[in-house]
């Protein structure tokens, strides 16, 4: 069943938004809070370990209705369906969307095709698991007889981003085995890299589904002819203990010396940004053991069941979207932060950057035809308290609006109380202090009190008063676990997911990022002939220079 095409600016309820929007714009939601003693309790969703308070945003409850209906009128409800059934809802590459299968329970049915892809998954990770732990173990030994000590991931995108963060914020669980990353097409990458590494103890992961992808592949065999210099009496055969590969070009990697036995398949219906839960996340388990790595899928498949079968008025993954639409849709406001206070995820909003903008940076409907309405929002974060010493002040103050999320977790890791009320008075405080501002009669009191004369009082008193009324959502986690990393990276997906299904577009394809490969080619062959092909005046002169 194909994907309802129906544009929300059409809807009655966009109607009826736009009209709450133009009444409700210059409220204040601290008055709000005064209207109503209920609206924390009624703005708030509890699911387990997750408590998702949306009150301290800028919305009465006439603008949760009328998103809800919104959601209604678009048929989210059957678009879910369709998604976790299988059907080809990524319609311009023909494509099932499907990472939820990657932790599905063993018991349940997903068809491609009419196959049930179930047993398939559940095979490769007892593959997974087997040739983990032999690593972990030091069963698995490299060509000089000694344990692995090391491991790189070479990959790009969603090959790396969603390992990388994963790896990252799941440190305080990781084994003995230092993890690498290699993307970057950039030379200096790769070979910093290896300097850091013995020949003899590292295993090399190179995750491409094609295994053409030019970053990956040319860091790969840059690799490769390091690990064959003469110098390590390392040989063709011994490619085959230290490298593995997730793909599905056999082809490819038999060519390149990868033995059959190390090469982990991965799926035409998982699209890269969403393939951390395949054998893409071959690192992760590498890095935290196979339990860990299934303790993330499991969490992930908690947060996939909320998201189906929850009603929307108490679905976070639902919730959520809605707000971006208003925000972005009727505030205009272009951005999101997303800040996580833990320094664990310091990684997270750089992975939501490709999840959030790669799918939903769409300019074109599912018609085909041009959007005359604001689609993707841009992401950017960086973990609290350090953020609140960085760019805090533009949306304390500036004139933008900026919706932020805060995430935190009761628990810290390492049971330091101390830190960790410190960490979580600022996490509360923020929220209080960007919803409350502070107002011209508190700043006057305040500088009274400091025994300040009118004069320095006049002057000082603009630049102290905060607007306030800047809008946040809190999600408050019980602790940072790799089920409750699973939980909340599949919120964001199932997010990502009702924002497209909204605004009218294919989340899935990417093919804005075609071109600029496409051009790189064109331009490679150009820097190695001494003609230049066809360009503006700009690039010939900038490619000249370069060639110089």
């Amino acid at each position: 069943m194909a994907l309802q095409n129906t544009n929300p600016t059409k809807t009655a309820a966009w109607q009826k938004l736009q009209e709450n929007y133009n009444n409700t714009k210059n409220l204040k939601v601290k008055d709000l809070f005064k209207d109503d003693e209920n609206r924390a309790k009624k703005l708030t969703i509890k699911d387990n370990d997750f408590i998702f308070d949306y009150s301290k945003n800028r919305i009465t409850e006439d603008t949760v209705k009328h998103l809800l209906e919104l959601a209604n009128q678009v048929n989210l409800k059957d678009a879910i369906k369709s998604y976790f059934k299988g059907e080809p809802i990524n319609q311009t590459e023909g494509r099932a969307v499907l990472h939820t299968a990657l932790r599905a329970k063993k018991s349940d049915i997903v068809l491609v095709d009419g196959k049930n892809v179930i047993p398939e998954i559940y095979a490769v990770k007892e593959k997974i698991k087997n040739y983990t732990e032999s690593i972990i173990s030091g069963k698995s030994k490299g060509y000089t007889g000694k344990a692995f000590t090391d491991v790189v991931n070479i990959g790009i995108g969603g090959s790396d981003l969603g390992p990388a963060m994963v790896v990252e914020s799941l440190k305080f669980y990781k084994n003995h085995l230092k993890m690498h990353f290699v993307s970057n097409v950039d030379g200096d990458h790769v070979h910093q890299i290896l300097k850091e590494l013995n020949p003899e103890t590292t295993l090399f992961v190179v995750v491409s589904k094609t295994f053409t992808t030019q970053e990956t592949l040319s860091n790969a065999t840059t690799i490769k002819k390091w690990f064959l210099n003469p110098e390590f009496k390392t040989k063709e055969s011994d490619i085959a203990l230290h490298f593995a590969a997730v793909s599905t070009n056999a082809a490819k990697i038999a060519e390149f010396g990868i033995d059959a036995n190390n090469v982990f398949p991965m799926w035409d219906w998982v699209g890269g940004r969403f393939s951390l839960w395949s054998a893409v996340g071959l690192s992760i388990a590498l890095s935290v053991g196979f339990s860990n790595f299934d303790s993330l899928l499991m969490g992930a498949n908690e947060m996939d069941e909320h998201f189906k079968d929850t009603e929307f008025s108490e679905n976070i993954p639902v919730i959520s979207a809605l707000l971006t639409i208003w925000y972005n849709n009727f505030y205009n406001a272009e951005t999101e932060a997303i800040i996580p206070y833990s320094q664990y995820l310091s990684r997270f909003s750089a992975y939501l950057q490709q999840g959030i903008m790669e799918s939903n940076g769409k300019s074109v409907d599912r018609n085909g035809d041009a959007v005359n309405y604001q689609t993707g929002t841009i992401i950017w974060g960086e973990p609290g308290t350090n953020s609140q010493h960085a760019f805090f002040q533009l949306i304390h103050q500036g004139t933008k609006v900026i919706p932020a999320e805060f995430i935190g977790f009761k628990e810290s890791l390492f049971g330091d109380q101390d830190h960790q009320d410190k960490l979580m008075a600022n996490f509360i405080a923020q929220t209080e202090a960007l919803l409350n501002g502070k107002t011209k009669e508190e700043v006057l009191t305040e500088l009274k009190a400091k025994g300040l004369s009118d004069e320095e009082i006049t002057e000082l008193l603009p630049f102290k008063v905060f607007e306030g009324n800047k809008p946040t959502t809190t999600l408050l986690i019980n602790k940072l676990t790799p089920k409750s990393l699973g939980k909340l990276i599949a919120l964001y997906e199932h997010k990502i997911f009702v924002q497209g299904i909204i605004w009218n577009i294919f989340s899935y394809d990417q093919w804005g990022v075609e071109l600029g490969k496409q051009l790189a080619n064109t331009i490679l062959k150009d820097i190695n002939s001494d003609k230049n092909g066809t360009h503006d005046p700009s690039t010939l002169q900038i490619l000249d220079s370069y060639k110089k």
